[in-house]
C-alpha cells in the first residue's frame, strides 16, 4: 500500500499543486499568453527549423528531448546514497517548484525573443561578456553529451542486440508518419494508430531475430565503435533534416514507447504493490558522494530539475510552437510528466529490488539485488531488473527477461532521441556564437560536420571519461545560470523575479558546494586528480562570474539592452 499511496500522492501533487495552480500564476503573473501573438514559429518558417507543429507532436518532440536517461539514472543513483524518501521529497518539490518553471520560462523567452537560445538572451540581458561566456561553457557541454549519449546508446545495442532492429526500423515509420501528416493531412488519431502498431511489429521481429555483432568487429572497428560511429553519422543527418521529416514524429512515437513501458509500470505498481525493499534514509553523509546537500541535489538531476532542458527549450521547441497558449502544457507540463517518470522509477526499483534477501530465500539477489545488479551491470541493469520483476509478477506469462528488455528499449529509444536533439542544439549554439564573425560558421552543414567530428574523437578516446564525474554539477549550473538569465530578462519588462530568482539562487550555491566538495576529493585523494580537481575550480569560478552578471543587472548597476524583442501585451 506504501508505493500505491506513494504514486497515487506524487501525481495528485504534480496536477492540482503544479500544473493547475502554480503553471497558472506563472502566466498571470509572468507570461500572459496570447493565441493571436504570432509565434516565431508562424513569422520566421522556414520549413527546416522553424516549422509549426501540432500541439501533441511537439509535445512528444520536447518530452522525447528532455527525458533522455536522465530521469532513470539520477533516482536510481540517488536513492542508492541516500534513500528513497529524500529523494522523492526532491523530485516533488524541484520539480514543480525550479524544473518545470524553468523550462515553461526558457520556452516562453525564447518565442518572445525571436526563437532566440538561452545563450543570445543572456547577452541581451547581462551582456556580451556573460554571454560569450555562457555559450563556451554551453558548447563543450554540449559535445559532451553527445558523446557520452553516442557510447551509451553503442553499449545498449551491443548489450541487447534485440533492441537494433527496432531502434533503426523507427526511423522509416517516422518519416512515413511526418509525409502522412504535413503532406498529405492524414487524421493524427489514425496515422498515429498505424505508426504505432508498425513500432510494435518491429519491435517483436527484434526480439525474433536479434543482430549481435561478431566480437572481432565489423570494417576494421569493435562492435562498440562501429554502432557508436553509425549513430554519430546519424545524429549528423537527422539533425539538418526538416524537423517535420523526422524529429518531430520520431520523438512523438517515442513518447509512446515511454508512455506504453511506463503506464505498464504503472498498473504493474497498482496490482502488485509491492514494498519497497531498500532503506528510506541511508544518512546525511554517502562515503561515495558525500554529504546530502549539496550532491543528493546534483545526482537526482532532470527528474527535479535539468540545465540540458532550457536548450531545448530554446533550441528546438520555441522554433516550433504554433500557439503561445500551448507553451505550458508542452513545457511545463512536460516536465511534470518527466517528474512522474522519475517517481515510477523510484517505486520500481525500490519496490522490484532488494537491499537485504528476504527472509526463507527463494530470491536471486544477483539478479534481484539492489546493490548487487548496480555493480555488475550498473543503473541500466538495476532499472531493467526492478522493472522486469514487478510487471513480471502481475504479468507471469510476460517472461521476466522480455519486460525486462521492454524498460531498456524505452530507455534506449529516448537516449537515441536526445542524442540528435542535442546536435542540433550545438550547431545553433555555435551558429550564434561564431557565424558573425566567421561567416563559414553560418552554414549548417560545415557547423553540424565539425560538431559530430568533435564529439566523435571525445567519445572515440574516452576522453569523457576523465570529465564525466562533474558532468551533473554542470548540468544543474547551466540550470543556475538559465534562471538568472530569465530573472533579468523579467526585470527588464517589468515583471516579478522571485518565481526564479530564489530558485536561482538556491541552484547556483548548491552547485558551487557540489564542486567545492567534488575538488577536495579530487585534490585530497591518495591519488589526487589534477585535472578534475582545477575543472571544478574553473566552474565555480564561471558560476560565480554568472551570478554577480545577473546579480549587477538585477540591481540596476547593468544597463539592459533596449533590443529585447518582446512585443507589449494587447491586455497591458
Amino acid at each position: 500500500m506504501l508505493t500505491l499511496g506513494i504514486l497515487v500522492f506524487a501525481c495528485l501533487f504534480f496536477y492540482f499543486v503544479g500544473y493547475r495552480s502554480y503553471a497558472a500564476k506563472l502566466d498571470r503573473e509572468l507570461i500572459r499568453p496570447e493565441a493571436n501573438r504570432p509565434t516565431p514559429a508562424i513569422e520566421q518558417n522556414d520549413g527546416v527549423d522553424y516549422v509549426p507543429s501540432k500541439p501533441l507532436v511537439l509535445f512528444g518532440h520536447n518530452f522525447a528531448s528532455i527525458a533522455g536517461a536522465g530521469p532513470v539514472i539520477g533516482p536510481i543513483i540517488a536513492m542508492h546514497h541516500f534513500g528513497w524518501a529524500i529523494t522523492l521529497f526532491w523530485i516533488l518539490i524541484g520539480n514543480v517548484f525550479i524544473g518545470a518553471v524553468h523550462d515553461y520560462l526558457a520556452l516562453m523567452i525564447s518565442v518572445r525573443n525571436g526563437g532566440s537560445s538561452i545563450a543570445d538572451i543572456a547577452e541581451t540581458t547581462m551582456g556580451t561578456r556573460a554571454k560569450n561566456v555562457f555559450a563556451i561553457f554551453l558548447i563543450l557541454a554540449m559535445l559532451l553529451v553527445i558523446a557520452v549519449f553516442g557510447v551509451v546508446a553503442a553499449k545498449t545495442l551491443i548489450a541487447q542486440p534485440e533492441m537494433v532492429f527496432p531502434t533503426f526500423a523507427i526511423i522509416p515509420v517516422s518519416m512515413i508518419l511526418g509525409w502522412c501528416l504535413y503532406k498529405k493531412n492524414f487524421s493524427l488519431k489514425i496515422a498515429s494508430a498505424l505508426a504505432v502498431l508498425a513500432v510494435i511489429v518491429n519491435i517483436y521481429i527484434g526480439f525474433k531475430i536479434p543482430m549481435p555483432l561478431p566480437e572481432v568487429g565489423v570494417m576494421g572497428l569493435s562492435p562498440l565503435m562501429f554502432w557508436f560511429v553509425v549513430l554519430m553519422i546519424y545524429a549528423g543527418v537527422a539533425s539538418v533534416m526538416p524537423v517535420q521529416t523526422l524529429l518531430q514524429p520520431r520523438d512523438y512515437l517515442s513518447t509512446f514507447i515511454l508512455f506504453g513501458s511506463m503506464s505498464l509500470g504503472i498498473i504493474s505498481l497498482l496490482w502488485v504493490a509491492p514494498g519497497l525493499n531498500t532503506p528510506a534514509w541511508r544518512g546525511a553523509m554517502s562515503d561515495v558522494q558525500g554529504p546530502v546537500w549539496p550532491m543528493l541535489f546534483v545526482l537526482v538531476a532532470c527528474g527535479a530539475v535539468s540545465g540540458f532542458h532550457s536548450l531545448v527549450a530554446g533550441g528546438t521547441t520555441s522554433k516550433q510552437l504554433t500557439n503561445e497558449t500551448q507553451g505550458k502544457a508542452i513545457a511545463y507540463g512536460g516536465m511534470l510528466t518527466e517528474g512522474v517518470v522519475a517517481v515510477v522509477t523510484v517505486l520500481m526499483v525500490g519496490g522490484g529490488l532488494y537491499w537485504v534477501a528476504p527472509e526463507g530465500g527463494g530470491i536471486d539477489m544477483t539478479q534481484l539485488g539492489f546493490r548487487e545488479t548496480l555493480q555488475s551491470g550498473g543503473w541500466i541493469l538495476a532499472f531493467g531488473n526492478g522493472y522486469g520483476n514487478v510487471v513480471h509478477q502481475m504479468l507471469p506469462i510476460l517472461s521476466f527477461t522480455i519486460a525486462s528488455m521492454i524498460a531498456v528499449l524505452a530507455l534506449n529509444t529516448f537516449v537515441l532521441t536526445t542524442l540528435d536533439t542535442a546536435v542540433r542544439i550545438t550547431r545553433f549554439l555555435v551558429q550564434e556564437a561564431l557565424g558573425k564573425q566567421m561567416p563559414v560558421f553560418c552554414n549548417k552543414y560545415f557547423v553540424t560536420v565539425t560538431v559530430v567530428f568533435v564529439a566523435y574523437l571525445i567519445g572515440a578516446t574516452d576522453g569523457w571519461q576523465k570529465i564525466w564525474p562533474i558532468f551533473g554539477a554542470t548540468n544543474q549550473l547551466i540550470a543556475a545560470v538559465a534562471l538568472f538569465v530569465v530573472a533579468t530578462w523579467l526585470m527588464a519588462v517589468k515583471r516579478p523575479t522571485h518565481y526564479v530568482l530564489y530558485p536561482a539562487l538556491f541552484m547556483v550555491v548548491t552547485t558551487i558546494g557540489a564542486l567545492a566538495w567534488q575538488a577536495y576529493q579530487f585534490f585530497t585523494a591518495p591519488e589526487p586528480n589534477m585535472f578534475l580537481g582545477t575543472a571544478a575550480v574553473v566552474l565555480i569560478g564561471l558560476a560565480i562570474f554568472v551570478a554577480y552578471e545577473a546579480l549587477q543587472s538585477l540591481n540596476g548597476r547593468r544597463v539592459i539592452s533596449t533590443q529585447t524583442v518582446e512585443m507589449p501585451s494587447r491586455a497591458e
